[in-house]
């Protein structure tokens, strides 16, 4: 929007605000801030009409405080290179809140990702061999991930293009997640971000306190939802907060306009009337809004900001109604709408913790790929068995023995996306507590503020630990 600041000067800003709450000398500040390194690579492709279009594209590595760097694969003729290093420097910021022990990276090619699938695969294979050459991808020196414009199958490519060239590498499938579980990914990944929002947004809702300062219950039940975007991540976060955690979707925004029904909207439906219209509106017993912008305005308890960067400016701010708005995607809300949203009294829960449910679970998978063993295959049976044990020993205590098919159920060992599910939530919950402790103790602005302390002050203490600096 005009007006507003770029994306990477909105991050740099909100970076800057959380540094001044530091200590820290400002060179190793300036370290911290510094993105390490942008590769810009053009390479030719053939069109299925045989023409030969030279393909612009990024690698940003934003952080070597710790290896391999991690960071998705967008595709988008819009792409930028400040686009990419704005992300490259959430995914540092980010995985240093919850804590998984990674760089930032993030890349991006300018094509269309609904080009021909003959025509995508080259242009994956080609941009991941370019990597390759120059030592841009590698277990553990770079690992992409699906993002805007790309999913499994592209990280399949990435996967086989990578051991095609690099095929005495043990590691080779941890070169890239967020593959097909057929080819060594994980169960859960796909669902992972959204997923995430929800239980970060479960965390935040839960607490009466804070909750009452706003006029809210606690509790996701009955909250009025709106959803900005209803690809991978906004469509299972919505399903989730409406399944699990009982709130009504009022309102859903598109690219071509939105629905509105207070009464709420089910998610599934929304889904399958999209697939067969081709849009989301017209949904019956639904309003059609003119505009995304237009959706997002309207009353609610919670929005939720789930498509690109840039939703949410000073230009629009003082019209948002809802009382907390939950970033689900990567820079919704810019700097310069902050202040506005901070006087009207909304709660803001920043991306750079809310959204990390999928570096979070890219990183399950990658120890996958490492340690060459899924995490069920280790401890499954010795759970069944232990419980067994357990439940027969209370069965000979009590004198009665239990229903064989309460048995079956209580004795069943985890899956292994019950264990990424429960350690997706335990980071979740462990670091919003450590962000909220911050705020509270240190007196700081807002959340925001508190989790880009955090990841400052953990990478500084890396690259000291590191004795990069005296």
């Amino acid at each position: 929007m005009s007006g507003s600041p770029s994306f990477l000067s909105s991050v740099m800003e909100q970076f800057d605000r959380a540094a001044g709450y530091s200590d820290l000398p400002p060179g190793l500040i300036n370290q911290v801030r510094s993105c390490n390194s942008v590769y810009h690579l053009r390479f030719p492709v053939e069109m299925e009409d045989g023409r030969i279009e030279v393909i612009e594209a990024y690698r940003a590595e934003h952080s070597h405080h710790r290896l391999p760097t991690k960071g998705g694969l967008r595709v988008s003729p819009d792409i930028t290179e400040d686009e990419v290093t704005a992300l490259a420097a959430l995914m540092t910021f980010k995985c240093a809140v919850v804590e998984v022990p990674f760089g930032g990276a993030k890349g991006g090619i300018c094509f269309d990702p609904n080009a021909p699938e003959s025509v995508r695969r080259r242009v994956i294979r080609r941009y991941t061999a370019e990597l390759i050459e120059k030592n841009f991808v590698g277990p553990g020196v770079d690992v992409p991930a699906p993002d805007y414009g790309t999913g499994e199958q592209e990280m399949g490519w990435i996967a086989d293009t990578y051991r095609a060239l690099r095929g005495a590498d043990l590691d080779a499938w941890g070169a890239v997640t967020g593959k097909p579980v057929t080819l060594h990914g994980i169960p859960g990944r796909i669902e992972a971000t959204g997923l995430g929002v929800y239980y970060g947004i479960s965390e935040v809702v839960a607490d009466p306190e804070e909750m009452a300062r706003l006029g809210l219950t606690a509790g996701t039940a009955d909250k009025r939802v709106i959803v900005q975007g209803l690809g991978n991540v906004g469509s299972h976060a919505a399903r989730f907060l409406q399944d699990e955690g009982g709130a009504a979707i009022v309102g859903i925004a598109e690219i071509d306009g939105g629905i509105y029904n207070p009464d709420g909207l089910d998610v599934d439906e929304v889904l399958r009337h999209r697939a067969e219209r081709g849009s989301i509106r017209d949904f019956p017993g639904a309003t059609n809004m003119g505009t995304w912008q237009d959706t997002i305005e309207m009353d609610c308890d919670i929005l939720v900001p789930a498509a690109v960067e840039g939703a949410i400016t000073r230009e629009n701010a003082a019209r948002i109604q809802a009382r907390i708005i939950a970033e689900a995607a990567n820079g919704p809300v810019y700097s310069d709408a902050e202040p506005i949203l901070a006087d009207m009294g909304a709660l803001l829960i920043p991306d750079v913790w809310l959204n990390a449910g999928g570096v979070t679970v890219s990183y399950f998978e990658w120890l996958k790929n490492l340690s060459h063993v899924s995490f069920d295959r280790m401890y499954k049976r010795y759970e069944e068995i232990s419980t067994r044990q357990q439940l027969e020993a209370t069965e000979r205590l009590a004198g009665t023995p239990f229903p064989p098919e309460e048995m079956m159920r209580l004795t069943r060992g985890p899956s292994e996306i019950d264990f990424v599910r429960s350690a997706l939530l335990e980071t979740m919950s462990e670091s919003y507590r450590q962000i909220y402790d911050t705020w509270r103790s240190r007196d700081l602005p807002d959340l925001r503020t508190a989790a880009f302390l955090i990841a400052i002050e953990r990478v500084a203490a890396n690259y000291l630990a590191l004795g990069i600096f005296p």
